[in-house]
């Protein structure tokens, strides 16, 4: 079979023992009923918040332990393009089969959930699952059809401060819960000084829990710069995490509408 960046992946058989880079698609595991397959995880894995005591932990998303996973003798190693890092890949190569995910929209995550389900026996609950967020998300789409879209910037970083711009899952996710970004004219994640013009445009500015850890006294900074527009802490994960994280997301947003 193929992953999302269309490399083959040599499967014999479904696999029993997974080691998991990547938070998101952790916690997607687990959903999808395989949390007893699971042997090898990263510290960042928190969610459920039980597994971190129960499972191997193998690094981070960007260093790795090479010889705690090969202890592991996984049968597949899920990771992601965005999370981790070519030498990451590269070191894991003779290890075992590597399932590389590449996620920027919504698609690309239903397409993931597909291939797990498939790679991992666990079909008819990945389809459920996706009918759960479609669900959620159609029900959202109804709440805010009437309302006017309003301009926000996406902070994820500090010193420089990053914001959110187009070619990510996060400005799918910003245009889904009902803003216009006003850096969706960029790519990625650009560095921005405070005295950009595009900033100007912004009503709301959103500075997200993770990764960097925003909090109150940054935005008492920004109001001091900006005192006319509303700044905003917001749970990064329900931006950032696709899988079945999604299932929270719209709820979340319509607690802010609220």
């Amino acid at each position: 079979m193929l992953d999302q960046l269309h490399r083959s992946v040599d499967l014999k058989q479904k696999p029993i023992r997974i080691v998991s880079l990547v938070p998101s698609q952790t916690e997607l595991l687990v959903h999808l009923g395989l949390e007893n397959s699971v042997v090898g995880i990263t510290k960042f894995c928190v969610h459920p918040n039980h597994i971190l005591k129960s499972k191997t932990i193998v690094g981070g998303t960007k260093q790795i332990h090479v010889d705690k996973i090969k202890t592991l003798q996984p049968d597949i190693i899920l990771c992601n393009k965005e999370e981790n890092t070519p030498e990451i890949i590269e070191s894991l190569n003779k290890v075992a089969p590597i399932h590389i995910s590449d996620v920027n929209n919504l698609e690309d995550c239903f397409e993931l959930i597909k291939m797990y389900g498939e790679i991992f026996e666990v079909e008819d609950r990945a389809l459920d699952l996706i009918e759960n967020i479609k669900k959620e998300r159609l029900d959202f789409r109804a709440i805010i059809q009437n309302r006017e879209k309003r301009k926000v910037a996406y902070f994820i970083w500090k010193k420089p401060w990053m914001a959110v711009a187009s070619e990510t899952f996060i400005n799918c996710m910003i245009n889904d819960a009902g803003f216009e970004n006003v850096f969706k004219g960029e790519k990625r994640y650009p560095e921005i000084k405070l005295d950009n013009p595009k900033l100007k445009e912004a009503e709301v500015i959103l500075l997200s829990s993770e990764p960097y850890p925003f909090k109150e006294k940054h935005i008492k900074e920004l109001k001091l710069i900006f005192p006319d527009k509303e700044v905003v802490i917001v749970d990064g994960e329900l931006f950032s995490w696709y899988g079945s994280r999604l299932l929270e997301s719209y709820k979340y947003f319509s607690r802010l509408f609220a």
